[in-house]
């Protein structure tokens, strides 16, 4: 089993890389890293010797000063160096870096000579490293106005405001869970790699991007419907995208209930893409799932019965409670990334009306049990 550190664990890809690591208990063992390790030797030490693996994340993106952001780089680089030469270490370091390592900016400077300040000790101390050179990474949770702009115009759309496009270029991405998935083949490969370009999945401009996102306020978030998924980046988008919903203030939704003397009848869901569509019955007192998934779209649909919905972000110890009754029916759709379950609280059967995105495959479940 390999024992993998993480600098700048808290961060956003060091986030996603952490929590999808503890996808594999088996193959790793995941050693917690705190960003204060970097102010104490003794402590940067002791994680630093018990670490088969290190993934040097920390980093500083965006600061009014690019000086600062020069300084801070190549000094978290440094620091991490002396602590491998003093405890003899001969972990396998992967290090971030970007592909703005060429460009004229003191960011990309600082990025290219952490890297070499890595490489270099690699060479002198028998150590292992991998030097990724990555493209502009965007995902579910990612840091408004600082990580990417996709994590912005998703803010801003998801907030009431209007984004705006500074430079309509084309920009090389990658979803962040294509990357964490990168490094971790890197990780099993053992390798030393000094300059490994991490390859863009996708090449948008920033106006196409935000026409995507665009659609998807005004399809899902103000209408409801899931809207036409074309390909891996538009579903990486929409996921991205939903990521930034208030979850609190936006469920349960209540549906539209069209009556006559018949009865009524309610649109559950209004599809760009397919997916599987199942129903369930649940006796008094029992609860379903405690379960999440990393890419799969859900909607859960009350129609008969009491039912507490529950959510939690595996990571976070908040749990966000939506009571649903069938007198009104109403749904929550499921987050990527948040464990989930229902139960039914009533005293009578509770009915349940389930649409997720593909069918299920047993060889490749994507659900991960956890109670909420």
């Amino acid at each position: 089993m390999k024992k993998i550190g993480i600098t700048g664990q808290n961060g956003f890809v060091g986030r996603h890389l952490y929590n999808t690591l503890g996808l594999f208990p088996e193959e790793f063992e995941r050693v917690d890293f705190q960003k204060e390790y970097f102010e104490n030797q003794s402590e940067l030490d002791a994680f630093v010797s018990k670490c088969d693996v290190i993934v040097h994340l920390a980093a500083m993106n965006r600061h009014e000063n690019q000086e600062v952001i020069y300084e801070t780089n190549v000094t978290l680089a440094k620091t991490l160096v002396d602590s491998l030469k003093r405890t003899d270490s001969k972990a396998h370091v992967l290090i971030s870096s970007s592909t703005q390592e060429e460009r004229d900016n003191l960011y990309g400077k600082s990025k290219r000579e952490g890297r070499e300040a890595i490489v270099n000790w690699a060479n002198e101390n028998g150590g292992k490293v991998t030097g990724l050179i990555i493209p502009n990474v965007f995902g579910a949770f990612g840091k408004p106005f600082y990580n990417s702009f996709i994590a912005t115009f998703c803010h801003q759309l998801t907030s009431g405001e209007i984004p705006k496009i500074d430079n309509d270029g084309e920009v090389k991405l990658i979803y962040v869970q294509e990357l964490v998935m990168k490094i971790i083949t890197e990780v099993r490969s053992e390798k030393s790699q000094p300059e490994l370009l991490v390859e863009a999945t996708a090449v948008k401009k920033v106006s196409e991007v935000l026409a995507l996102l665009n659609d998807f306020k005004i399809k899902y978030l103000d209408g409801g419907e899931i809207p036409v998924l074309k390909d891996n980046f538009e579903h990486n988008l929409f996921n991205t995208y939903r990521s930034y919903i208030n979850h609190k203030e936006r469920y349960p939704v209540k549906f539209t209930q069209h009556t006559d003397p018949r009865g009524a009848f309610v649109e559950v869901i209004r599809l760009g893409i397919g997916g599987q569509c199942s129903f369930s019955t649940t006796v008094p007192r029992i609860t379903r799932g405690n379960h999440y998934h990393t890419r799969k779209i859900e909607r859960f649909a009350v129609i008969k019965g009491k039912a507490l919905i529950q959510l939690r972000k595996i990571d976070t110890d908040e749990v966000m409670d939506f009571y649903l009754d069938g007198t009104e029916p109403a749904y929550v759709d499921m987050p990527i990334w948040y464990t989930h379950n229902i139960k039914n609280i009533g005293e009578e059967e509770l009915y349940t009306i389930f649409w997720i995105d593909e069918p299920f495959n047993p060889e490749d479940a994507d659900t991960y049990f956890l109670e909420v």
